[in-house]
């Protein structure tokens, strides 16, 4: 027994002596000192020793493991040692070195004009919708009465996947799916990003955003929609802004019309800004077809509404006098770090 003690104990020494990583001292302490290590093995057979035997045997186990794990953590304060300077070595710090300063990030430009735009309209009481941005032609065309082969569809230029699915032109699809709830009255904005097959220029993109707006309910007449749009551009562009509706076309509205406001830059005097004018052009508006409201299951001889979009990077490019819509898109810090 004195034998096999000495050749473990040996054995463990040569293997603790050749590690040079903290694995290869784990891996001994588990073949040597574990459940199923070799000096818990001896201890396993003590019952083959003969009884006298016995506190000797167990004695020269204890020292034995003793002289193990003494071994075993002084090798392993070495290998610390040694891994940590290393480390340090690594990890050199230059405290000469200039700081560095942490930026706070802000809002978007984009996203300033659009929470100016919803607080304003969440303040008449209007409620704030999303819908998917791809979207299919039932929504985007068909239910706001614009038919397969409708002009406007040629107009709009769109991005489609297949014949049922595209990518929507407009956010008027979310007013669609809100009215095809049922659910009245309504009154809500839906903004949102829209495609369409444009070249890249100081006003055009292929990806922009909209704000819609849509407000069905009993007795709604075109002095309700001028009322708001009044009361939206006053509280947006500021309190001396006036309103002026000219006729136009949508085929989802009759009537319809396109809305000018006083250029704030010159308070309608003439400028750059409003072409010398004294008018900006920002959005368009009208009265809700009846058969836009009877394809989504609303009976026009009861209710009645309107409907009208803003262009969000429009707004922005007026509001903060800002002259190439690129800009938005470009992330220059130069330009953001103004807003």
């Amino acid at each position: 027994m004195k034998e096999r003690l000495e050749a473990i104990k040996k054995s463990a020494l040569e293997q603790i002596e050749q590690a040079q990583k903290m694995e290869s001292l784990n891996a001994v302490k588990v073949n040597f000192l574990g459940k199923k290590g070799e000096l818990t093995k001896v201890l396993k057979g003590m019952k083959d020793v003969a009884k006298e035997d016995r506190p000797k045997v167990g004695q020269m186990v204890n020292e034995t493991r003793q002289i193990i794990e003494k071994a075993l953590e002084e090798e392993m304060a070495v290998l610390k040692r040694k891994i940590r300077e290393e480390k340090m070595k690594s990890e050199v710090i230059d405290v000469t070195l200039p700081g560095k300063t942490h930026e706070k990030g802000h809002r978007h430009p984009n996203q300033i004009a659009l929470d100016d735009l919803e607080r304003v309209f969440i303040g008449m009481g209007y409620e704030v919708v999303e819908g998917p941005e791809i979207e299919y032609d039932k929504y985007n065309f068909e239910l706001l009465n614009i038919p397969e082969n409708h002009p406007a569809k040629d107009e709009q230029d769109t991005f489609y996947i297949n014949k049922d699915i595209l990518l929507r032109t407009q956010t008027s699809p979310v007013q669609a799916r809100i009215m095809e709830q049922g659910k009245l009255p309504i009154r809500i904005i839906s903004p949102g990003r829209v495609f369409r097959s444009d070249e890249v220029d100081a006003t055009h993109s292929p990806s922009f955003h909209q704000v819609e707006g849509l407000v069905i309910d009993k007795g709604i007449t075109m002095a309700d929609l001028k009322g708001t749009l009044q009361q939206f551009a006053r509280e947006f562009f500021g309190p001396e802004t006036e309103v002026k509706f000219r006729p136009h076309h949508f085929p989802f509205t009759e009537p319809s019309a396109e809305v000018d406001i006083t250029c704030f830059k010159c308070g309608g005097e003439g400028c750059r800004m409003c072409g010398g004018s004294g008018w900006i052009e920002i959005l368009g508006c009208g009265m809700v077809h009846p058969h836009v409201l009877e394809m989504c299951g609303i009976d026009p001889e009861v209710y009645s509404g309107f409907a009208f979009g803003i262009g969000l990077e429009r707004v922005a490019l007026l509001k903060y006098e800002i002259d190439d819509m690129r800009l938005l898109y470009e992330n220059d810090k130069r330009f953001l770090s103004q807003f």
